[in-house]
């Protein structure tokens, strides 16, 4: 806005004192200081507002407007509420310097005159950027990519002083501020409010509300912009509910509930703008996707091995470049089952497959280069390629673990599935040739089927589990499972139930603690004379008897399928 805008603004209650030939200054926004040097708060084109407190004499207003010339300042408004009028001294000084000075009417708060030009000046702001937004949209959409996310991140922060981050469904930092982490800058966003806010915008998308939806995490405001899949999904509630597994996130540190329109439409113009690098991005992983497809068919359909670790060699320069040798190899095989018996079809699958894979510390959106998913049937199977390891016996090393695979994801996920649908991977062994791939991928078929079996939304089992009891669980009839866990358990949860003798806890620290007395009793802090006791009544109760190992398992059996 420009200086001579103020004067016909009679609210403000500015009278000019001189500088009349410099009010086509620009100002772009407000300081009140009343600090003898104010030069190092400055950056230019400001309104300085002060009460005069900094002057004791007539020789402190030379100085004190020198300062303010020299840092490039718009105007000087003093308040006549200190010394009824405006020193002549610092007229004098204010016209040396050609720096144009306003009188403020005592009636009038600084606060008046601050919140006016903020919002005058915001306006503009927010104009000017639209237009840029626009262009840059243009660009985009015409032609290769221009920067990204984190050029309009920039402009955000420098038009409108805005801090504003894009988020993944799972909550990993797509981009930010370049100044986050710059020597004296206000520290990133941690992971752990990324994936709230993650969480937070999952849950919303869920219930169908428009955005923005307005949340408060340690005492800041965020509000969250959904980044719509540019048409990747067409319309219909089925497509929403996977779609919100899938979009990106913007999540800008305001409260945009008393926005204007204006603003809040500029917003949405950026949206899609970072729409339009999430689909660049997409497109770029066709390759990807394609030599995962291709090598998945061959492994179906039985292809010579021969065959598949030419096609293997095809991939690794473009998974791994400069590895110069093909590498081992993991098969990671996901499914999103939708309650009613609806999966998904193995698309967004894929897609979130492809997030998960991507170590969650990596900010940026190319880091999951290094990883091809082709979806077949229900299913979203990944190639993870791993440098080769030094070790044959020991394949899995810096390989995918299922345990650690979900840790940084299950909240953001379980938000976004919100009690409908569930999420369940496998995780194979690696493996170091072309032979060896189609045992890998029934075995994170089969790890898959185990995490299945558990309880919960978003599960996964990797390959140490199969060599184990455990898998044979999955494939029991239900209707077995529930007799034989009703037939031993059912008495025991009765009695529990009429005495609150905590017979079940008892039981599963007596089989964890591998039928030792002493350290169970140490365990549940119980006088060991108690614990046989409650071990005897278990016996008692079910006609069993833990001191034999196959009644013990037919325990330990009994309470994993309960």
């Amino acid at each position: 806005m420009r200086l001579r805008a103020l004067l016909d603004t009679d609210a403000l209650g500015l009278e000019l004192l001189g500088g009349e030939d410099e009010l086509d200054r620009g100002v772009r926004g407000v300081m009140t200081t009343d600090l003898r040097d104010p030069s190092r708060y400055l950056s230019g084109g400001e309104l300085v507002l002060t009460g005069l407190a900094w002057r004791r004499d007539a020789a402190d207003s030379e100085p004190f407007v020198r300062l303010l010339a020299q840092a490039g300042v718009a105007a000087l408004a003093a308040g006549r509420a200190e010394l009824g009028e405006v020193p002549d001294d610092l007229v004098a000084a204010c016209s040396r310097h050609r720096l144009p000075l306003f009188a403020v009417h005592e009636s009038v708060a600084f606060a008046t005159i601050t919140e006016h030009v903020v919002r005058q000046v915001s306006g503009e702001r927010a104009g000017d950027l639209a237009a840029v937004v626009d262009r840059h949209r243009r660009m985009m959409t015409s032609g290769p990519a221009g920067g990204g996310p984190d050029v309009v991140l920039d402009l955000l922060g420098s038009d409108l002083d805005l801090r504003a981050w894009v988020l993944s469904p799972t909550g990993r930092l797509i981009a930010g501020p370049k100044t986050a982490g710059a020597p004296g800058a206000e520290p990133p966003l941690s992971a752990e409010v990324c994936a709230r806010l993650a969480v937070e915008q999952l849950a919303a998308a869920r219930t169908g509300r428009p955005g923005p939806h307005r949340v408060t995490l340690e005492q800041t405001t965020y509000s969250l912009f959904p980044v719509d899949g540019g048409g990747r999904t067409a319309p219909g509630a089925g497509d929403v509910r996977e779609s919100v597994l899938s979009d990106w996130l913007l999540a800008v540190e305001a409260d945009a509930g008393d926005w204007a329109e204006e603003r809040l439409d500029l917003l949405q113009g950026v949206t899609q703008l970072i729409a339009v690098e999430r689909d660049r991005r997409d497109a770029a992983r066709t390759v990807r996707r394609r030599l995962a497809q291709e090598v998945l068919e061959l492994v179906q359909t039985g292809a010579a091995p021969a065959e598949i670790a030419a096609r293997l060699r095809v991939a690794a320069p473009v998974l791994l470049p400069g590895l110069g040798t093909a590498p081992h190899w993991q098969v990671v095989v996901a499914r999103i089952d939708w309650d009613g018996g609806e999966a998904d079809g193995g698309a967004v699958t894929r897609t979130l497959l492809e997030e998960i894979l991507v170590d969650p510390a990596q900010a940026g959106s190319e880091h999951s280069d290094r990883i091809a998913v082709a979806h077949t049937g229900d299913e979203a199977i990944a190639l993870v390629p791993l440098p080769a390891v030094s070790d044959e016996k020991d394949h899995s090393s810096g390989g995918v673990l299922a345990e650690s695979l979900l840790e940084a994801v299950r909240d953001p996920l379980t938000a976004g599935l919100d009690g409908t649908g569930r999420l369940t991977l496998g995780v194979s062994a690696a493996v170091h040739s072309a032979e060896g791939l189609r045992g890998a991928l029934e075995e994170a078929r089969h790890a898959r089927r185990v995490a299945a079996a558990r309880q919960g939304r978003v599960c996964a089992a990797g390959h140490q589990e199969l060599a184990s009891h455990v898998l044979l669980l999955p494939f029991v009839p239900d209707d077995v499972r529930r007799a034989f866990t009703a037939r031993l358990l059912d008495p025991l949860r009765d009695y529990d139930r009429r005495h609150r003798a905590e017979l079940i806890p008892t039981l599963e620290a007596f089989l964890d603690c591998d039928g030792s007395w002493t350290r169970c009793a140490s365990r549940l802090h119980l006088h060991v004379n108690t614990l046989r006791y409650r071990v005897g009544r278990i016996e008692q109760l079910t006609g069993r008897d833990l001191s034999r190992l196959e009644d013990k398992l037919d325990f330990f059996l009994a309470l994993r399928m309960s």
